[in-house]
């Protein structure tokens, strides 16, 4: 997870649509302002997640809104109990268990259950540890599970402005999150949803934007199938890697990856993770390393973690194209940079460019040389299946945009 600590309190404005042919509802997802300097510290928290994530040892559909917090992070409105409270919370395909209770704190109703188990569960750069309960649990009008694992997060880090997280990974990353239960899995939301009949598929939709406002519902969630109104175009899938660690979670194999026609980035094809909680691209050190070097001028810079562009070099900024399934996704200009409009939200240099794509913290080789982040999936509508063990991307409205600084 990255550090929370400049998030502002996420306020989801919720709106249901029905479509035909196969009924789900549609709710959007929001971006906030941070209430003063969020990325600093953002680049190093993402490696954080990186580094931890590779340590890893062992009926219709629905869609909702996502929230996009500040730029860099998407939540949804979750309602836990009977009478439900809502709390928002962090859409995350790189865990799986779900708690509450680090911002709005968890109130127990009728349908709370405690299961006798501690839960602690760490993210890299921060952490939850509380008590297990089994509760309702309400990701949409209708749309109830009953005795979902809750995790009620009595101490914690790295959660401010949020009110915890609604994992989605599979369901292995749970392993050895309880105690004194420490070999038992919890099933997510999504499996408790299958077998509880309010889905048919096991299949995650996530359709994710750019903000052009600080507070803008720009996202969507679709539990148990696709939202077709959300991309264009077929979607091209691929085999969830069986490359450790990046296997545990939705890892895929990247074929290659070029940086305009004559730059070879990643040369042969390697794993790697798509995960909604990384808001960056991160690569192997040396697939970066290539990818910056092709960039004239660019480098890091130090006090934030980001590569910056010199004014001369962006207008010259070529595709990133990463080959996967077959097909090739390209992250033109607009993708590989933030606007800089946006660096003032965002505690940066208000009249320097930076890039979006960074650095892992570890060369290649390791079996998970690349997250595929938040950025990516605001141009590419993305697509987790459980049921087919495989992750889809799909063209969208987003995916080719003029930049304009």
């Amino acid at each position: 997870m990255q550090s929370f600590s400049a998030l502002l309190r996420v306020v989801l404005l919720v709106t249901v649509t029905s479509v035909s042919a196969s009924s789900f509802f549609r709710i959007p997802l929001t971006k906030l302002a941070p209430t003063n300097s969020y990325l600093a510290g953002l680049p190093d928290a993402d490696r954080a997640r990186a580094a931890f994530l590779k340590s890893f040892a062992s009926g219709g559909s629905t869609t909702v809104p996502a929230s996009n917090l500040a730029y860099v992070q998407y939540t949804t409105s979750v309602g836990v109990g009977s009478p439900p409270t809502y709390y928002n919370l962090v859409v995350d395909t790189g865990s799986s268990n779900t708690f509450v209770g680090t911002g709005i704190p968890y109130v127990r109703t009728s349908t709370s259950i405690f299961t006798g188990e501690d839960v602690n569960v760490t993210y890299g750069s921060g952490y939850f540890s509380g008590l297990e309960y089994f509760d309702q649990v309400t990701l949409a009008p209708g749309f109830a599970i009953t005795n979902q694992s809750i995790g009620d997060a009595l101490s914690y880090a790295d959660f401010e402005g949020v009110d915890g997280i609604v994992g989605v990974g599979p369901v292995i990353l749970t392993e050895g999150t309880l105690s004194p239960s420490t070999d038992e899995l919890i099933p997510t939301v999504m499996n408790n949803a299958l077998s509880q009949g309010l889905i048919t598929e096991e299949i995650l939709g996530v359709s994710f934007a750019p903000a052009t406002s600080y507070n803008d519902t720009n996202g969507a969630l679709t539990y148990g199938g696709i939202d077709s109104s959300l991309y264009i175009g077929e979607i091209t899938y691929t085999p969830v890697t069986a490359t450790y660690p990046a296997g545990y979670y939705w890892g895929v194999n990247v074929t290659d990856a070029t940086y305009g026609s004559t730059t070879t980035v990643i040369p042969t094809s390697t794993a790697g993770i798509v995960d909604t909680g990384t808001t960056l691209v991160l690569l192997a050190d040396n697939f970066f390393e290539s990818y910056m070097r092709a960039i004239p001028g660019a480098k890091i810079d130090e006090s934030t973690g980001l590569m910056t562009v010199p004014e001369s070099s962006v207008s010259k900024i070529e595709p990133l194209n990463f080959t996967i399934g077959g097909t090739v996704f390209s992250l033109d200009a607009a993708a590989q940079l933030i606007p800089i409009d946006q660096n003032t939200a965002w505690g940066l240099s208000a009249n320097k460019q930076y890039g979006i794509v960074s650095y892992l913290g570890t060369n290649s080789g390791e079996g998970l040389d690349f997250i595929i982040g938040q950025k990516f999936m605001e141009k590419y509508y993305a697509v987790f299946d459980t049921d087919s063990n495989r992750v889809g991307f799909a063209y969208t409205e987003h995916t080719f945009t003029t930049y304009a600084p």
